[in-house]
């Protein structure tokens, strides 16, 4: 028999609200609030990066688009690789609950000193963000699956109301932060941003009434013979599922090579080759990195509900399906950007439609593929290695981050219609070869994903 990280318990509580365990809620506006303050701050960093140097509020860094764009890859990866010694340390050391209040703390301080004028001052919040989102950023999702018992038809519902909290907090980083960074002030940005995360920390540990039975101590969880199962080999079932996991982090290193253009090449592109002016007035290009976020809560659910009604008429849709199927559908958003170059190469400046399009198939296809890998972690990784796992998904995110820099980069190089065209042509084709192996990869998940319509009980 197998342990994977959900247990029984939780889901079987009566303090639920809405269909769902409160403690869901806990950490959705703690994860508003987190990301509200991490995409504030990617909203406006590369444009910061890059403006001329002043001595005011409105001065930048001066740095090159291809010295922004290689901060832009290396910090973006590094953020997500801390998350592998962050899984370590809640598996092994902290439990997760803990492990998210540390990481919570060191980013209330790390986007604090953000807001202080200073390269020392500068670098050394760049380090404390990213120690602080490797604590708090896989566990706080794996504290999310085991709030659900396994086999618990409401898991993957239950993550993507998790995300669209996630997107909550980027909608408004975009909208408040991106604009008063822009127009005010960079540092004024910085500071909003560090004032987001205080609130989520605020909200977390008020919601400890709502998380007791999750995220604990591994050897402290109230499951007898803990200990012993965290020194067991792996059975035969748990290393299929594991290998069936690592090709999983596969796609999410190409899916997140792509779509994360999106705060930095198509951010710059945003800001020099698209007209932006609406009714007289010119929208800020961080403003644009709303868009995302409000096309995933307007559809969230909408998406979330018809792999929901497929799977009930025993159509295929496990999660390395959708995976599949997300990435070629945000693919295929890259075809308006080649779109948007073609358009600007003649007239100078490409349409904001094209990124309003392009954004809403990013979009789509980021509902099918990310809620799903991070629910799909949680039913396939065994216990003892339940935030270990989380975080290598959230490093593999990491390395696609740095892969879509170096992407940026060689836009300086290559053009933008080569690098628009050439993501298009790459997620298509690996998309479809992964459909064309899904079978057999399917029968390595021994039935993890087996469709339970009872919730699970």
């Amino acid at each position: 028999m197998t342990n994977n990280v959900a247990s029984p318990g939780p889901s079987q509580r009566t303090d639920e609200l809405w269909g769902h365990p409160k403690g869901l809620y806990v950490l959705f506006f703690t994860e508003l609030w987190e990301r509200f303050s991490y995409y504030g701050m990617r909203a406006i960093l590369v444009l910061f990066l890059v403006a001329k140097v002043k001595e005011d509020a409105h001065g930048g860094l001066g740095w090159t688009r291809q010295e922004a764009l290689a901060l832009y890859g290396w910090y973006t990866m590094l953020v997500y690789v801390a998350s592998i010694p962050g899984g370590w340390l809640a598996d092994r050391v902290f439990g997760q609950k803990k492990a998210v209040m540390y990481g919570g703390l060191l980013l209330c301080v790390g986007h604090g000193i953000m807001a202080i004028h200073g390269m020392a001052f500068f670098y050394s919040a760049l380090a404390l963000i990213i120690l602080g989102v490797g604590l708090l950023k896989p566990n706080i999702s794996t504290m999310v699956g085991g709030l659900y018992a396994t086999g618990d038809a409401r898991r993957d519902k239950g993550f993507t109301i998790f995300y669209i909290g996630i997107n909550l907090g980027a909608l408004g980083a975009g909208l408040i932060v991106g604009a008063i960074g822009e127009t005010i002030g960079w540092h004024y940005g910085f500071g909003l941003a560090g004032i987001g995360m205080l609130v989520g920390q605020a909200v977390y540990g008020w919601g400890q009434r709502y998380l007791t039975d999750v995220g604990n101590v591994p050897q402290l969880a109230g499951n007898s013979g803990a200990a012993a199962k965290a020194d067991a080999p792996l059975t035969a079932i748990e290393k299929d599922r594991v290998k069936v996991l690592v090709l999983s982090f596969l796609i999410v290193i190409v899916f997140w090579g792509a779509f994360e253009q999106a705060g930095g090449l198509m951010n710059l592109y945003t800001k020099d080759k698209v007209n932006r002016m609406a009714g007289g007035w010119e929208v800020p290009a961080s403003v644009f990195q709303s868009l995302n976020p409000l096309f995933i809560i307007l559809f969230g659910t909408l998406v979330a509900n018809f792999w929901y009604r497929r799977a009930e008429r025993s159509k295929e849709a496990s999660s390395l399906f959708k995976m599949a199927v997300g990435t070629m559908i945000m693919g295929t958003g890259f075809l308006f950007m080649v779109g948007a170059a073609q358009e600007a190469g003649v007239d100078g400046k490409a349409g904001m439609y094209w990124l309003f399009a392009a954004y809403l198939f990013h979009t789509i296809g980021e509902l099918c593929a990310s809620p799903v890998a991070l629910s799909f972690i949680t039913k396939l990784a065994p216990a003892k290695y339940a935030s270990l796992m989380m975080g290598v998904y959230f490093a593999t995110t990491g390395f696609g981050n740095k892969i879509a820099g170096l992407l940026g980069e060689a836009a300086s190089e290559a053009g933008e219609l080569a690098i628009f065209g050439g993501i298009f042509g790459f997620t298509f084709v690996f998309g479809a070869l992964i459909l064309a192996l899904l079978k057999p990869l399917n029968r390595l998940t021994h039935n993890a994903e087996q469709f339970q319509t009872d919730g699970g009980h």
